[in-house]
């Protein structure tokens, strides 16, 4: 049962629902004994839950058993799992989609300049395009830019790290001297339109 995917010094799948696992073992003891009787129906819904939450980071997970074994009265289905992994995008400093929305609204320009929450909120608007965020309605726009930030999010959450891009600098001065055939020509232009 593994998926071949390392997460740098973090758990890997495998460990992340072998954590999960133990720790609602632990803290719904009788539940879980209850929920997995045989050693064999355990080592099935480990196989379940891992391919259920693929879509998830090993971080992510153990976040989410940790959150929902502090929080849960009764034993987590996987529908819980899931959506505390999903809620658990804090953890990795991004917000949730309708403030990187708002986020990305009401950034001023230049937006590379923009001080942003997190760069998946500056990549999902630039994704989007900014002139169709600014000019077309909420009901429109937002669900395509919920599309580009949830799926920047996934790529966050797997260990992807995304980038802004740089801005060059202006030099302070730039100086171009001109030939005398085009300050002839501008001349010849200025006289044209000052209709002298």
């Amino acid at each position: 049962m593994s998926d071949g995917s390392q997460q740098g010094s973090g758990p890997d799948r495998v460990d992340a629902i072998n954590k999960l696992f133990a720790d609602f073992e632990l803290a719904y003891h009788n539940q879980f004994h209850k929920a997995y009787a045989k050693a064999d129906q355990i080592l099935l819904a480990k196989r379940y839950w891992s391919e259920s939450l693929s879509g998830y980071s090993p971080i992510q997970i153990v976040a989410a058993a940790n959150k929902l074994a502090k929080s849960s009265t009764y034993l987590p289905s996987l529908a819980e799992v899931v959506k505390a992994c999903e809620d658990g995008m804090g953890a990795f400093g991004l917000p949730s989609a309708r403030q990187a929305y708002v986020e990305a609204c009401c950034a001023t320009s230049p937006k590379v300049d923009y001080s942003w929450s997190h760069e998946a909120v500056y990549l999902a608007g630039k994704a989007t395009d900014w002139y169709f965020l600014a000019s077309e309605p909420e009901e429109k726009v937002f669900p395509m830019f919920e599309y580009y930030y949830k799926d920047l999010c996934q790529r966050v959450m797997r260990g992807e790290t995304l980038d802004l891009p740089l801005t060059k600098a202006l030099p302070e001065r730039t100086v171009r001297v001109l030939s005398g055939e085009e300050n002839h020509e501008r001349m010849l232009k200025m006289r044209e339109e000052l209709g002298l």
